[in-house]
């Protein structure tokens, strides 16, 4: 058998800790259960990470840089109506084929909003720099453009939270979505 280096068996702690703290947020996420599912001591885990904290805000900017390059692929060369179709697409095709994305990222910002209101902003200074990044990945394809920039943006929160929320691809609540911003049945719709 293969021995992991240090490197990748943080990866496979990033993954399993998305899917845990995807599951049970911030809070209600032991690092007990991440060990576990990862097949590492908690000791070894406080190797590569030196807190449950450490390790949620590794694994929320991660994920949002795994949006950027998904806005960033989808977008590669294209620009104005285009470059919004492609993005919102690809965007769609993400939480459809890995929802535990949306749910990290539907976790994250609950837990933003909570260390704020208990006076700790470490968590939200890092999500708000990466979210300004996915800003910014997305301002240049749309033309610079504040107002399309806005839209785009708060089309993608109003689709999380309506895919959070469950409605089903077929539901009317998608209907005033532009087709690329409607979310997917499946892998299938893809």
């Amino acid at each position: 058998m293969v021995r992991m280096s240090a490197e990748e068996r943080r990866e496979s702690v990033i993954r399993a800790a998305t899917a845990e703290f995807a599951r049970g947020g911030y809070y209600g996420t032991s690092t007990e259960a991440i060990a576990k599912r990862v097949g590492v001591s908690q000791p070894y885990l406080f190797r590569l990470f030196p807190g449950k904290k450490a390790l949620f805000l590794a694994v929320a900017e991660r994920c949002l840089q795994d949006t950027r390059r998904v806005f960033e692929e989808a977008a590669d060369g294209l620009h104005g109506e285009e470059a919004l179709h492609a993005m919102a697409d690809a965007y769609t095709r993400l939480i459809t084929e890995k929802p535990e994305r949306l749910q990290m990222q539907l976790q994250t910002y609950v837990t933003v909003a909570a260390a704020e209101a208990a006076g700790d902003h470490e968590f939200g200074e890092m999500v708000r720099k990466g979210w300004m990044e996915l800003w910014d990945t997305v301002h240049g394809p749309l033309g610079g453009d504040v107002g399309e920039t806005t839209t785009f943006m708060a089309y993608g929160m109003l689709i999380n939270a309506l895919a959070g929320m469950g409605f089903p691809p077929e539901h009317r609540v998608w209907d005033g979505l532009y087709i690329s911003a409607r979310v997917k049945r499946g892998p299938e719709d893809a």
